[in-house]
């Protein structure tokens, strides 16, 4: 490799983590807690609101029935 072909390469390497600097600095901050940075994603979603019904309504299909009590 000639000494042009490795300044030409060095110059493409700074440039690129020139971007990826920027990129990361237009990041949003991580706390850590997914659950706060996602809360209120689908408020207003009405698929997503069925699936919850769904998802209840598979769940409540799962618990044993309960039996009446015997009137004497």
């Amino acid at each position: 490799m000639t000494l042009a072909q490795v300044e030409r390469k060095l110059a493409m390497l700074e440039r690129e983590i020139e971007l990826l600097k920027r990129q990361q600095a237009k990041a949003p901050i991580r706390t850590g807690k997914w659950y706060l940075e996602n809360a209120g994603q689908f408020k207003d979603d009405p698929v997503f609101d069925e699936i919850v019904q769904r998802g209840r309504a598979y769940r409540e299909s799962l618990r044993p029935k309960t039996r009446a009590k015997r009137r004497r």
